[in-house]
């Protein structure tokens, strides 16, 4: 049972890094620093009812409302500085299903943090992403993998960071080379009607294409697709659908309380789904995991084995 449960949990943090591992070419995300007050003082200009907006952006062929709808969208990023929760996380490998609970801790600019549990109280593993490094626990066989991400082939070679994910796991437009999108750089995306009341939001840059899913009348970000294409070594997709938006724990903007995320390789299809149990803002833990020398440090081979074999 505890063997089981291990794989369980190893595939579920390869998974996760495996799907984000090329979803990126050149570091994706959101700035920090002083560029903040640009940001703020944006929002401040733009305080409007759902339907007043919807009214003004009713037809996208203006260029003037396209970039009202990307700043909207812009807007609706979450500000708080932490977001937690407990989670029931499931990965999806071929005809290999399994399901798993455990919680969700993550600073602004700072940590992501997965704690997975097995048994439904004993933490089996950690998946930890700083700006730094890459942070992989296994607790039951007592080992551990913390590297830079420029060590991590997958992710060195499609230049991801930190940032990548902090997009993604927060709900945001991001632009390569960005670690915060502010309104000066939305000029470089598209926006155009699409299907219902959704608009397509688009962004090429070289072998990689962006796209994203925003809903008119609210401009949420309900998908985010990367898609890079290579006739030599194949194509890789990475789609992260957005559900369940709630406002929780007194914040102003709503937050998607489920994650579905559809990784397609060449070889093999991983899906994972994510599902927060409710949105909490807990500062009071530690932002960084220390290990005891009880723990001995392995390769990326030999964490990833028990996932690859599946």
């Amino acid at each position: 049972m505890r063997t089981l449960r291990l794989l369980s949990v190893t595939a579920c943090m390869a998974a996760l890094m495996l799907a984000t591992s090329c979803s990126s070419s050149k570091g994706l995300g959101r700035q920090r620093g002083d560029q903040q007050s640009e940001q703020t003082a944006n929002q401040s200009k733009r305080k409007s009812s759902s339907a007043s907006f919807a009214a003004q952006t009713s037809d996208l062929t203006d260029s003037i409302q396209r970039q009202t709808f990307l700043q909207h969208v812009n807007d609706n990023a979450q500000f708080a500085r932490f977001v937690t929760s407990k989670i029931k996380f499931s990965v999806e490998v071929g005809n290999q299903q399994m399901t798993l609970t455990g919680n969700l801790k993550m600073k602004r600019d700072d940590v992501i943090r997965l704690q997975l549990m097995a048994f439904g109280f004993v933490e089996a593993g950690r998946l930890e992403f700083t700006p730094d490094y890459v942070l992989i626990i296994d607790r039951i066989n007592k080992q551990y993998l913390k590297v830079p991400y420029s060590q991590l082939d997958f992710l060195r070679n499609s230049n991801i960071d930190f940032y990548v994910l902090q997009s993604l796991f927060w709900n945001e437009l991001f632009q390569p080379g960005k670690t915060r999108l502010l309104d000066s750089h939305l000029k470089s995306f598209r926006a155009e009607a699409g299907a219902d009341d959704d608009v397509v939001i688009a962004l090429e840059d070289g072998k990689l294409s962006y796209r994203w899913l925003a809903d008119h009348s609210e401009a949420h970000v309900k998908m985010a697709n990367i898609k890079y294409e290579d006739k030599y070594r194949g194509n890789y997709q990475l789609n992260w659908d957005y559900e369940d938006f709630r406002k929780e724990d007194g914040r102003s903007k709503a937050f998607p309380m489920t994650h579905k995320v559809i990784f397609n390789t060449p070889k093999k299809d991983i899906k994972f789904d994510m599902v927060l149990n409710y949105l909490g803002s807990e500062d009071n833990w530690e932002t960084r995991t220390e290990l005891s020398g009880k723990y001995r440090q392995v390769e990326i081979d030999e964490i990833l084995r028990r996932f690859m074999a599946l």
